[in-house]
């Protein structure tokens, strides 16, 4: 007999407000209103946060963090990392990479507090599947852990010209600086990690995908890898931008939803192949609806979105 996927009520929470979620390969963290995180699933290379290795089937207190007013917590595969009201970050899981940014290694099954520089304030924390960012509040970026094809953007790039193999940088074990033009120049407003390749979003609107562009991620196209951050051809007014494994999406200022890259089973929302240039996505319009959150993992995508209020007509 086969599984039933269906969703299901989560038993034993009664009175707790989840805030936030953010999944990770077999698990699953949970902040709360009060900035508490529960998280669940496989207990594997420590994710969850305990102390131990062990699986957890219902939401359980990281009691390590406790005393702590978490405000955003993101996961990678088989890695977590959260920042505090007070702007501290910690992280916890896998450390392959150093994508613990611990300067080693290592794994920690329990939350270790990372090192940033005192004047750098920690907004926001991302997690790619192999590597981690820190967002500060005047949106400079952090990162560390594997920056293959400069998916980071940690790589020193002033201009138009791929980097010479020699400044070419593979992997960092601590939080440092973005240094990828424009990525340290403009206001980046959003970012987000794929498997090998990255998207980022200027306050002026702009869309710029870096990193591996085997099926067309990139959205230029061609399918030349590229470790200059590239501007995307034809999007303009974009406000948010996701990546999956081999795919890329952004949303427009009117909630248009544009995809390209990789197709197959379904990933670009349309009946067809890889498409190296960003299209629209038909959405259903019976139902007039405002995109209000994206997000891509592997191959699927799930969009939030809250219905369009229509104008009232004037009597």
């Amino acid at each position: 007999m086969q599984p039933q996927l269906i969703s299901r009520f989560l038993e034993g929470q009664s009175g707790v407000t989840i805030k936030s979620v953010s999944c990770g390969d077999l698990f699953t963290t949970c902040m709360t209103d009060r900035g508490i995180i529960m998280t669940f699933g496989s207990g594997s290379n420590g994710c969850l946060g305990h102390g131990n290795f062990n699986d957890v089937t219902q939401p359980k207190i990281v009691e390590a963090l406790l005393g702590y007013e978490l405000v955003q917590v993101s996961c990678g595969a088989s890695h977590v990392l959260a920042v505090t009201n007070d702007r501290e970050v910690f992280s916890w899981g896998r450390g392959d990479n150093g994508r613990l940014g611990m300067g080693t290694l290592d794994s920690h099954n329990s939350p270790q507090q990372v090192c940033v520089p005192g004047e750098f304030e920690a907004h926001r924390v991302l997690c790619g599947v192999d590597c981690s960012m820190v967002i500060s509040t005047h949106n400079s970026i952090l990162a560390c852990g594997s920056n293959r094809f400069n998916k980071l953007g940690l790589d020193k790039i002033n201009a138009a010209e791929e980097p010479a193999p020699c400044d070419q940088i593979e992997e960092v074990h601590s939080f440092s600086p973005v240094q990828s033009a424009p990525l340290n120049v403009d206001k980046v407003v959003y970012f987000d990690i794929g498997t090998a390749h990255s998207v980022a979003v200027t306050e002026k609107g702009k869309c710029f995908t870096f990193g591996s562009n085997q099926h067309g991620q990139l959205g230029c196209s061609s399918r030349r890898t590229s470790r200059v951050p590239y501007t995307v051809p034809g999007l303009q007014g974009i406000t948010m931008a996701a990546c999956g494994d081999a795919f890329t999406l952004a949303i427009g200022s009117e909630g248009e939803v544009y995809t390209w890259g990789k197709g197959a089973r379904g990933r670009l929302g349309r009946k067809e192949e890889d498409s190296g240039i960003p299209k629209a996505v038909q959405l259903d319009e019976s139902h007039p609806f405002t995109v209000t959150s994206v997000a891509c993992c592997h191959g699927n995508t799930l969009l939030a979105v809250k219905p369009l209020l229509e104008e009232p007509v004037p009597r």
